[in-house]
């Protein structure tokens, strides 16, 4: 009998340990801070504070789920959303239930829908490319989703989100959808981007989830629907982990039409507009084609991943990518779809019904070597940005000039990745920026004119 109880503690134990380690548990951002949520209206570059918690409230998993409690809200500012959208970023409420174990789909594929199709780690909604508008072959128009008056299209040639509601997101390349705040799209800020295609950023700065880097591995930044990892837009360029880091690129391309009534299989369909200013090419999801890349791991696959080693699945795992081009601006298919690649799980619920354990976080300080911190523009004249990987905790910034004295301090927020510093009063001379989290801490040389 003493036997059996030893090695069931023993059981539990290992048990314990392994669900721990595992990513779908320990990944997510979790709110240790109370920070809530902040947005901008339009007009007014100062933002309001909102009463909702920021990122994910708690996390909870069992044996073979893992639960998590979320309002959806970011810890960086949302809004405004200049497209004429009336809607704010609202509390969910939500519970999202993932497998802790994936399962790849051998059967028929699982196309991905409007609406949530995975969450990033700080408890804000995933959605695909489609903003639920498509062409009405009958009437010349398009119908659905935002559309007014409501119509149906015929869901044949379906419009492209990212492309054509580009006026409407925010800063971090977001909108909400009836309060439910979202990223179709990789989900760092529009004005970190080698080419800048939207200008919103310059009234109503903000930053987004992540920083994308060149030279290293993009961070694990959310789920799919799936339970299989989402990771930013580098990585190593040989699935085994070598060959140094390069940019993970989509195996979809625009086709050469002129006109909308075959999909690239060749399939006759419900004709949509002619290709023209209006109606772009890319402007539909259907006017991209898949083309395999089989000889080169860096282009993904049909699903907009591949099986890899990243940091935090040293064995290997099936992976999404949000995928860009060369400038870092969005490349269809975004980050997940057209199709899944596992068996599509992940739910939301309104109750655990099953016991679980809570997930509590270790403390931690960050690492003077690894901390990668970006000053921009050096010289500066008006204002420096600093810029660094997700903060995982609050830290303190401080300007200082050269006798040591702290000229302005500002806080890098749980969640965020950038904080800003207004410098146009500020004289002329060689300065410091310092990030500390009490512990350990960095400094910056800056130089304002």
């Amino acid at each position: 009998m003493k036997k059996k109880l030893l090695s069931l503690l023993v059981l539990m134990c290992i048990t314990s340990v392994f669900s721990q380690t595992n990513p779908m548990i320990t990944a997510w951002l979790r709110n240790t801070t109370g920070i809530t949520g902040r947005h901008y209206v339009s007009g007014n570059s100062t933002p309001i504070t909102d009463t909702p918690l920021a990122n994910v409230q708690t996390v909870q998993y069992s044996t073979n789920y893992s639960y998590i409690s979320t309002n959806g809200i970011p810890a960086y500012i949302t809004g405004p959303f200049l497209d004429g959208n009336p809607s704010l970023a609202t509390s969910q409420n939500a519970i999202f239930k993932f497998p802790l174990t994936p399962t790849p789909n051998t059967g028929t594929l699982t196309a991905t829908t409007g609406g949530d199709i995975g969450l990033f780690i700080n408890g804000v909604a995933l959605f695909d490319y489609r903003d639920g508008v498509s062409w009405k072959n009958s009437t010349q128009t398009l119908c659905g989703g935002p559309i007014n008056p409501p119509c149906t299209g015929d869901g044949v040639w379906n419009r492209d989100a990212v492309r054509a509601e580009k006026g409407g997101f925010d800063c971090s390349k977001a909108h909400p959808a009836m309060g439910n705040y979202h990223h179709h799209q990789n989900p760092s800020a529009f004005n970190l981007d080698l080419t800048v295609v939207s200008t919103v950023c310059d009234l109503y700065p903000s930053d987004g989830l992540y920083v994308i880097n060149t030279t290293q591995h993009s961070p694990l930044i959310g789920f799919a629907a799936d339970g299989y990892p989402i990771y930013g837009a580098y990585a190593y360029a040989n699935t085994d982990g070598t060959g140094g880091i390069v940019r993970m690129k989509s195996s979809f391309q625009l086709r050469n039409i002129t006109t909308r009534n075959t999909l690239y299989t060749g399939t006759s369909v419900t004709a949509g507009p002619n290709v023209s200013t209006t109606y772009p090419l890319g402007y539909f999801r259907e006017d991209y084609e898949y083309i395999a890349h089989p000889s080169d791991p860096s282009y993904l696959d049909i699903h907009n991943g591949r099986f890899c080693i990243t940091p935090e699945y040293p064995a290997g795992t099936y992976a999404y990518f949000t995928t860009v081009d060369a400038n870092h601006n969005s490349a269809y298919p975004y980050a997940v779809g057209p199709t899944f690649y596992g068996v599509k799980s992940a739910v939301k619920v309104t109750s655990i019904t099953e016991t679980t354990t809570a997930y509590t976080l270790g403390t931690a300080s960050f690492d003077q070597k690894t901390l990668s911190v970006t000053v921009y523009p050096n010289p500066a004249k008006d204002f420096i940005a600093l810029q660094t990987q997700m903060a995982d905790k609050d830290y303190k910034v401080e300007l200082i000039d050269e006798l040591g004295k702290v000229i302005q301090t500002q806080t890098l927020y749980q969640g965020s990745t950038m904080c800003y510093f207004d410098v146009q009063t500020v004289y002329s001379g060689i300065y410091f920026l310092k990030i500390t989290d009490g512990i350990n801490s960095k400094s910056v040389k800056v130089i304002i004119e």
